[in-house]
């Protein structure tokens, strides 16, 4: 035991000792820059209508359903208000009040729906709540201009290494959830993604080749695996950020995942050294005219002690924690996971499924025997449904809102019953639920939904 507590205080002296505050200052820059452009493109893709006013019922994350969307008028407010703040935090300019604010009205706004959830919006959350936790506005930044005081040098290096760390265990996690069969021995799902990019110039062709898909498959495993360890190596550091580049342009460019790419990119800038960021620092006061970029500095340390320390380090060893356990939570559940999904939201299982659905709902009076078919597009988007066709929460969550719906409607105590039907990277279709059972009266909680029926595989046939 005590070479075990030697060890972790070791750690934890290397983790935390005392570095310059200027890779902390590029990250804040990057970071508002990508969540600016993030806003505004989000804003003039029409999604805030599109996912927030238009429509007639949203599917809340459990525990959170008293989270509602507001007015239209204030959901573009929200919206807006996002914009301001996240260009306040690229130039450091009442850094605690725009990042608290980004980090509650970003986290608001997902837990609307998890219709739209997004492995990349669960990072950008986590994110800014580090974001929130550290220093970023005390080095070149406006807030150092309107108050010189505030400025600091060096910093503790645990607000640097958090950032390493979070990075490090998503690409890893990523890395080992590719370890399956799917993946590696059938290069599922990419064998039905890249030939979608068939029309493309010069490369078209060879994205429809099987091998392409298998080439794709390990290469994307190996990444993610490495990628991580390569960026912690000074030697190999360079050579590990242009694969970052690489991989991210390429994914970006091939699959259309949106920001996420430039997000990985901007972010991952954190391990370079504090030469590099001081650099980029010097090469921007000189494009801005503000400072010269030889100007010396003077070494000031941020310090932190009493209650506040202790307060922080709290909050940051039960953030570790949950972030290295609420992955595995899925052992806990039994079936195929990428079948059930049970488990499956915050686990950094990034493009791993092919997975399509659909849904036909029935609702019964008890008292005439009378039955009849819900016609979805009456409460649903086109994305809500489709979504909600291979997610059992989400059937669930539909299938309580149409018994109540229908209630209000004279139908006494109605049955609602689902017949899905989903396929998995490519298997071929399946019934998905017990189609016996009245969902209506299942309750939703995180114990294994036993009317989710078992997942056949071909060789079961």
């Amino acid at each position: 035991m005590t070479a075990i507590n030697s060890l972790i205080k070791k750690a934890w002296l290397i983790f935390n000792k005392e570095q310059h505050i200027a890779p902390l200052a590029v990250l804040r820059i990057a970071y508002g820059l990508v969540m600016f452009i993030s806003t505004i493109r989000f804003m003039f893709k029409g999604w805030v209508y599109d996912f927030y006013i238009a429509p007639k019922y949203y599917f809340p994350f459990y525990g959170f359903e008293w989270v509602k969307p507001l007015a239209a008028p204030v959901m573009y407010g929200i919206f807006i208000l996002m914009a301001i703040a996240s260009f306040f935090i690229l130039f450091g300019f009442l850094y605690r009040i725009a990042i608290t604010c980004f980090f509650a009205l970003f986290v608001y706004v997902e837990l609307i729906d998890k219709t739209y959830y997004l492995n990349h919006y669960y990072f950008i959350s986590i994110i800014t709540f580090l974001m929130v936790l550290v220093p970023a506005h005390r080095y070149f930044s406006v807030d150092v201009w309107r108050k010189p005081s505030i400025k600091v040098t060096s910093v503790p290096g645990w607000t640097i290494n958090i950032f390493k760390w979070q990075l490090c265990l998503i690409y890893l996690l990523a890395g080992i959830s590719k370890l399956n069969y799917d993946w590696l021995f059938l290069a599922m799902p990419l064998k039905i993604w890249l030939p979608a990019n068939a029309y493309l110039p010069l490369i078209g062709k060879l994205l429809s080749q099987p091998w392409v898909a298998f080439l794709f498959s390990w290469f994307g495993a190996l990444f993610d695996l490495s990628i991580g360890f390569l960026l912690l190596y000074r030697r190999t550091r360079p050579f590990a950020y242009v694969l970052v580049l690489i991989f991210h342009i390429l994914t970006g460019w091939l699959f259309k995942i949106g920001m996420f790419p430039y997000i990985m990119i901007g972010i991952s800038t954190v391990f370079f050294s504090e030469g590099v960021h001081k650099k980029l620092i010097f090469a921007l006061r000189n494009i801005l005219r503000k400072y010269s970029p030889n100007s010396a500095e003077l070494p000031i340390s941020l310090r932190l002690s009493g209650p506040k320390k202790t307060i922080l380090y709290a909050m940051l060893s039960v953030y570790v924690l949950l972030q290295m356990v609420l992955p595995f939570r899925y052992l806990l559940y039994p079936g195929t996971l990428f079948w059930t999904e049970e488990g499956y939201r915050f686990s950094w299982r990034v493009m791993l499924m092919e997975k399509w659905g659909t849904a036909f709902f029935y609702i019964k009076d008890p008292q005439t025997g009378r039955k009849g078919e819900v016609d979805n597009s009456k409460f649903l988007t086109p994305m809500q449904e489709r979504m909600m066709a291979t997610q059992p929460d989400m059937i669930l969550q539909y299938a309580h809102y149409l018994g109540n719906e229908y209630a209000k409607r004279g139908i006494k105590n109605p049955i609602v019953t689902a017949e899905c039907y989903v396929t998995l990277n490519g298997s071929g279709s399946r019934l998905y639920v017990d189609s016996s059972i009245d969902l209506s009266k299942q309750n939703e909680n995180f114990f294994h939904k036993k009317w989710i029926l078992p997942f056949q595989s071909n060789s079961n046939k």
